[in-house]
């Protein structure tokens, strides 16, 4: 179990015993890593998908290193299980980063027909969340299969991330949208739904329309640079800060660029500590 002591001194002057306000954590709630031994072919497949460089070599200590150069205290690594047979594989390597600088999330896949049995495994494990991926698992984000891993995983406490919107593997044939988020949320009413991208990838318009002021995170994975600062600011303000998590995708986006853009935005310090961390802490009950 983490918490913000193991990764964050205390201020000064701060009394352990008597005052439990530290500060905040900068936490990046939506990066991967692979094992070692399939890094190099995996990045080199996906880079050549999103046709983009990755930042770090894909690895655990790439990930690690990257954070600490950011000033990173905390990157959720958020695994997908493409296929049924890969559950036991992918979630075992998540098992066994659960402390220091990196927090692994587990994943099941919607063709799973024991995905009850699995997500209580994964509980087992001592795992905070899943990742699901829509495009990646060839699923519609308001199929039936999906609503009912959304909803006994919320009765189980996770955090649910989600791919959202367009992802470069099938552009044209969007997985998760903005619309069918909303239908999920409506019938499902998850506690602890993320959508990455900004709640929809180049989908930000609909997003505004159909997901602005429901009860859904949304991270920054890969946004920066792809929605204009004036946008970016307003689904900030008319959706809430405190709904909005720090996120890059790493390796996909580097994690000292996003802080420092970040921080240069025209957004009040208030709204920064929430989106770099205060968000994130609470969220993952960090205390």
């Amino acid at each position: 179990m983490i918490n913000a002591e193991q990764c964050v001194p205390l201020q000064a002057g701060t009394d352990r015993y008597n005052n439990k306000r530290m500060r905040t954590m900068t936490i990046d709630f939506h990066t991967h890593m692979f094992p070692d031994k399939i890094a190099a072919g995996t990045l080199d497949f996906l880079g050549s998908v999103c046709h983009i460089k990755p930042y770090t070599d894909g690895t655990y200590e790439g990930l690690k290193a990257s954070g600490k150069a950011a000033g990173v205290d905390l990157s959720v690594a958020l695994p997908i299980v493409t296929k049924p047979s890969q559950f036991a594989s992918i979630n075992r390597f998540a098992s066994e980063h659960q402390n220091g600088s990196i927090l692994s999330f587990g994943s099941v896949h919607p063709d799973s027909e024991n995905y009850k049995e699995q997500l209580r495994q994964i509980k087992d494990m001592g795992i905070k969340g899943i990742k699901i991926h829509p495009d990646y698992q060839e699923v519609y984000f308001n199929d039936i299969r999906y609503k009912r891993i959304v909803e006994y995983a919320s009765e189980l406490g996770f955090i649910i991330s989600v791919h959202a919107g367009k992802d470069p593997k099938c552009p044209d044939d969007v997985h998760c949208t903005p619309q069918m988020a909303a239908e999920l949320i409506r019938e499902v009413q998850p506690e602890k739904l993320v959508l990455a991208h900004l709640g929809g990838n180049f989908q930000w318009d609909e997003v505004e329309e159909c997901l602005v002021g429901k009860h859904v995170y949304f991270d920054t994975g890969v946004v920066f640079g792809r929605i204009s600062d004036e946008q970016f600011i307003r689904i900030v303000r008319t959706h809430g800060a405190d709904r909005i998590l720090f996120a890059t995708d790493s390796p996909w986006a580097g994690q000292k660029e996003f802080v420092d853009y970040l921080k240069s935005m025209d957004l009040t310090d208030e709204e920064k500590n929430s989106i770099l961390g205060e968000n994130a802490q609470r969220l993952l009950d960090l205390q």
